[in-house]
């Protein structure tokens, strides 16, 4: 990004920076509900792909424009896609394309931030659930839909939704299919703050840019880190993180921060994020 302060738009999302740090990423196909179609996961990963190595940036906040975060998929095209009588073994509509974006921002050393700003639904939720950090505006509306339609689901719904709100309640949410309000979301772990709609945006990328004013190799380590745990017993999470701890003892923001501490005084990080420092 060689413009700071540009907007860069694509056929269904853009892309600006809006602080230090953080770039804030917005789903723009408002007519539809900024449902899922071939298109946007396309448009996604080719921001994500400009965003990755640019390491002046290290929080994205991912919104919706108009009244909904996202509706999942495109049920037009999905009629279209199924009155063209594809075998079975044809691959479920969106998948080649969707799927990884979800898995990118899970394993991305970005850290997300979601400010569903309204009805997030089906795939859409799934996008939500695959960020580090959701904040809900008070009028959003979270359900994880698919079986309403005849459906599992299918962008990682079953991988997040038992580690975040646990096996009793994501069996809750899937297989009735209810939409929950964003107060309800706050109280079962579905979303992390609820904040009057019009503060979503502003509290979104404040977070944010508290976050992406931390040491990014700490930032970087800790999503990696706890991402890993999901997946690890305790001892085999706390054998990864002594080498991850370990490495960052060498780095001077480790020194920076106890020096600061012990001086009474604000560190001051190094803000050259290049990959030899």
């Amino acid at each position: 990004m060689t413009d700071p302060t540009a907007r860069t738009e694509l056929e269904t999302c853009f892309h600006e920076r809006v602080a230090d740090g953080v770039v804030l990423l917005t789903l723009n196909r408002p007519a539809q509900g900024n449902s899922v179609v071939p298109e946007l996961a396309r448009d996604l990963m080719a921001v994500l792909d400009e965003l990755e190595p640019d390491r002046s940036v290290r929080v994205v906040v991912l919104t919706g424009a108009g009244r909904q975060f996202s509706a999942g998929a495109d049920m037009v095209e999905m009629q279209r896609f199924l009155r063209e009588r594809l075998s079975v073994e044809q691959e479920p509509y969106n998948a080649r394309v969707l799927f990884p974006v979800t898995q990118r921002i899970t394993t991305s050393r970005l850290v997300f931030v979601a400010a569903v700003n309204g009805g997030a639904t089906a795939g859409g939720l799934d996008f939500a659930l695959a960020c580090d950090l959701r904040i809900a505006s008070d009028r959003a509306k979270l359900g994880e839909t698919y079986v309403n339609m005849g459906l599992a689901p299918g962008n990682g719904g079953t991988w997040f939704l038992p580690r975040l709100v646990g096996s009793g309640m994501a069996a809750e949410l899937a297989l009735t299919g209810d939409v929950v309000t964003a107060e309800r979301a706050l109280e079962i772990g579905l979303v992390g703050r609820v904040v009057p709609h019009d503060d979503l945006l502003p509290t979104a990328i404040e977070t944010a840019g508290r976050i992406a004013a931390k040491p990014w190799r700490a930032l970087e380590a800790t999503k990696q880190a706890l991402r890993a745990s999901w997946q690890l017993d305790l001892t085999a999470s706390m054998a990864a993180s002594f080498w991850t701890v370990a490495a960052l003892y060498h780095t001077d923001d480790l020194h920076e921060a106890v020096d600061a501490y012990v001086e009474k005084r604000p560190p001051r990080f190094n803000r050259d994020v290049s990959p030899e420092t």
